[in-house]
């Protein structure tokens, strides 16, 4: 019923800056709370920063003062500005999404990821 489709990714130096973007699209009017998630290589999927419908955020202490969580509820889109990157935020993004307004329950839906390589 809902598709999550990041974009954004690719290679960037340290220090280097990327924005990641999620387009929400189907039965986008039952999401409520959005968030990114990301994977590095031979470690757990990590929550990296969430956003509820009204706007409130939720940073990973990794990523605080660094990276920065938004979105378009008009166009269904959330979105990670991630500034001064360091080779250890090497992952997967993936995006995701909950009918709540929370990940309490957990999430209902994901993207299928977007590679991110800072290289040192």
């Amino acid at each position: 019923q809902v598709q999550l489709v990041e974009s954004g990714g690719g290679l960037v130096q340290a220090g280097g800056s990327l924005r990641l973007s999620c387009a929400a699209s189907g039965s986008a009017f039952s999401i409520n709370a959005m968030g990114w998630y990301r994977q590095a290589p031979g470690k757990q999927r990590e929550t990296i920063a969430r956003i509820t419908s009204s706007g409130r955020t939720y940073y990973a202490d990794s990523v605080k003062a660094r990276f920065t969580i938004s979105r378009d509820n008009a166009k269904n889109t959330v979105y990670l500005q991630m500034n001064s990157l360091k080779p250890e935020d090497t992952a997967v993004y993936y995006c995701a999404a909950a009918r709540r307004d929370h990940f309490y329950a957990g999430v209902d839906y994901w993207g299928k990821g977007t590679l991110v390589t800072v290289s040192s």
